[in-house]
C-alpha cells in the first residue's frame, strides 16, 4: 500500500471498529463473530464483561438467560465460547485428534439415546443413570467420568449445550452434520479465518499465524489445510508495514478513514476483550506489557488477580481490580504512569463507567 500509516491510526482503528455502537445481543455476537467465555467472575464473567460495552442495556448473566432462545452455540473456535450457528456449522463434522475406542463409542451412543429420550440432560442425571465412576482430568484431579464423556460428545458434535443451570451445561442431542466434500474445506477455512480477522483486526501478521494455529481446536481435522489457508489469507487481506511490523485487516475496510474516531468514554475491559486480547498487539499499540495473572502465584502478581485494562479514548492508561463487598462495588485502580490523568473529563467519564458497572452488576448506587 502506498498510504503511509502510523501506530496512532492503527490504534484508533482498532478501538473504534471493535467498540461499535451498542446494539442487540444477537447483532453484537454476529458483529464480533465469536465471544470468548471464561468461568472466573471478577466481578463478572468475561463473556458478560465483553458484551456490556456492545449491547444496549446489557446486564450480567443476560447471555446465559437468553441463550436458549437465540440461534447461537457454545463450542470451540480459537478457544471456547459463543458463536452464531452459521459459524459453528463451518467446523462440523469435527474429527477429534483423540480417537475413541469401540467401547467408548458404545458408551457415547448409549448416553446420546438417553439424552434424546429425555430431551435434555444434566450431567448429574447422566451420572446417576450410568454410574460411569471417576476419572483423572487434565489437571491431575478427579472428575466424574460422565462429565468427561459429555464434554467429548459435545466436542465431536454429538450433543449441543441447550442451556446452563447454575453455570453447568445441560445437553441436548445435536443433529449430525451433513457430509463434507473435499472442495468445501478451503472455502470453510477461508470463512473461519475471516471471522478471526473480523474480530481482532488490525492484527500483526504473527498474531494471525498464532490465531490460525489456535483454530486447530475448532477444526483439528484440517491442520494441514489450515497452513495453506493462512497463506491465502495473507494474500487477500489489506496489509501495511509500520515500524517493521506487518499489519493485516479486512480488505473492504479503510483503516485510515476518518470515521474511526474513538469517543471520550472510559471503559474497563475484560482481559479477553478483543481490544486487548492479543498481548503482542497490545504492547505495540500501547507501549506496555499487560498480563493476565489469575493463575500466577499471588506473590508474583504485578497487576492483580483479574486486572481489567482501563481504556480512555484510544489509550489503555492503566488497570482496575474490581470486586463486590457487601453489595458495594470496590474498584482499585492503578495507572501506567503512576497517577490518573488530570483532565476533568477523565474524572467524569470514570465515574460514569463505574455507574454503568454497578448497573450491569445489579448493584445500588
Amino acid at each position: 500500500m502506498t498510504v503511509k500509516f502510523s501506530l496512532d491510526q492503527l490504534r484508533r482503528y482498532a478501538v473504534s471498529r471493535s467498540l461499535f455502537k451498542p446494539t442487540t445481543l444477537l447483532r453484537a455476537i454476529h458483529k464480533l463473530g465469536f465471544v470468548q467465555a471464561d468461568p472466573i467472575r471478577a466481578p463478572a464473567r468475561a463473556q458478560d464483561l465483553t458484551l456490556r460495552h456492545r449491547v444496549v442495556g446489557y446486564r450480567a448473566g443476560d447471555l446465559e438467560r437468553r441463550y436458549p432462545r437465540l440461534p447461537i452455540e457454545e463450542d470451540f473456535f480459537v478457544n471456547y465460547g459463543f458463536l452464531p450457528r452459521s459459524h459453528q456449522a463451518l467446523m462440523h463434522p469435527r474429527q477429534a485428534r483423540l480417537e475413541w475406542t469401540p467401547a467408548r463409542w458404545k458408551q457415547a451412543h448409549a448416553v446420546r439415546e438417553f439424552v434424546a429420550a429425555h430431551g435434555t440432560a444434566h450431567p448429574r442425571e447422566v451420572d446417576a443413570h450410568f454410574a460411569h465412576g471417576k476419572t483423572v482430568n487434565w489437571f491431575g484431579g478427579s472428575s466424574n467420568a460422565s462429565t468427561q464423556l459429555l464434554d467429548g460428545m459435545h466436542y465431536r458434535g454429538l450433543l449441543r449445550v441447550a442451556r446452563r443451570e447454575g453455570g453447568t451445561r445441560v445437553y441436548a442431542v445435536r443433529e449430525a452434520a451433513d457430509g463434507l466434500i473435499e472442495q468445501e474445506v478451503d472455502a470453510r477455512l477461508d470463512s473461519l479465518i475471516d471471522v478471526i480477522v473480523g474480530k481482532y483486526a488490525p492484527l500483526p501478521d504473527a498474531s494471525l499465524g498464532q490465531l490460525v494455529g489456535y483454530l486447530g481446536s475448532g477444526v483439528p481435522q484440517w491442520k494441514a489445510a489450515s497452513k495453506v489457508a493462512l497463506q491465502r489469507a495473507r494474500q487477500r487481506l489489506a496489509r501495511v508495514r509500520v515500524d517493521g511490523v506487518d499489519w493485516l485487516w479486512p480488505i473492504a475496510e479503510c483503516a485510515d478513514s476518518r470515521r474511526w474516531q474513538p469517543d471520550d468514554q472510559v471503559r474497563l475491559l475484560t482481559p479477553f476483550d478483543p481490544v486487548v486480547w492479543d498481548r503482542r498487539r497490545f504492547e505495540l499499540l500501547w507501549g506496555w506489557a499487560y498480563r493476565f495473572e489469575a493463575y500466577t502465584p499471588p506473590a508474583k502478581r504485578k497487576l492483580g488477580y483479574y486486572a481489567l485494562p482501563l481504556l480512555w479514548q484510544d489509550r489503555v492508561i492503566g488497570w482496575g481490580n474490581l470486586g463486590v463487598v457487601a453489595g458495594t462495588l470496590n474498584a482499585q485502580l492503578q495507572y501506567v504512569d503512576g497517577k490518573a490523568p488530570r483532565d476533568p473529563a477523565f474524572g467524569r467519564e470514570l465515574e460514569a463507567e463505574l455507574v454503568r458497572m454497578r448497573a450491569f452488576l445489579g448493584l445500588g448506587a
